[in-house]
């Protein structure tokens, strides 16, 4: 059974949907001032990794653990929320099922406690 990654067709469409993402987010005055000072050609190569290893590609994360990486940033519900949201609207823009949507932000729902409040 080909997992979410093979899919969505690797990861060059997942590259897109981090594209959008992060045009959704950098548009939204809830999240959009956590990415001030971020690079974010850096940030969205990143990210591509990391959603790609989490719906069964390839493991190229090199990036730190998600409590480390969201140290210092005390982020509350509602900023993960809005992330959250926000991954369903570019999956869903790119033609992703509402089941696969739903496969895909289980995987992230499982890092809220790493994320929030550090």
């Amino acid at each position: 059974m080909e997992n979410l990654y093979e899919k969505f067709g690797g990861e060059e469409t997942i590259a897109k949907v981090v594209d959008y993402f992060y045009d959704l987010v950098l548009a939204d005055d809830t999240v959009n001032h956590f990415f001030e000072n971020t690079d974010m050609v850096k940030q969205r190569e990143h990210q591509t990794k990391f959603i790609s290893y989490a719906l069964g590609g390839p493991n190229q994360y090199s990036g730190g653990t998600m409590a480390k990486v969201h140290e210092g940033m005390n982020l509350q519900p509602e900023h993960f929320n809005a992330i959250v949201k926000h991954l369903h609207a570019a999956l869903a823009h790119f033609g992703v099922s509402e089941a696969d949507i739903d496969t895909a932000l289980t995987k992230v729902e499982g890092l809220r406690e790493d994320i929030l409040y550090k």
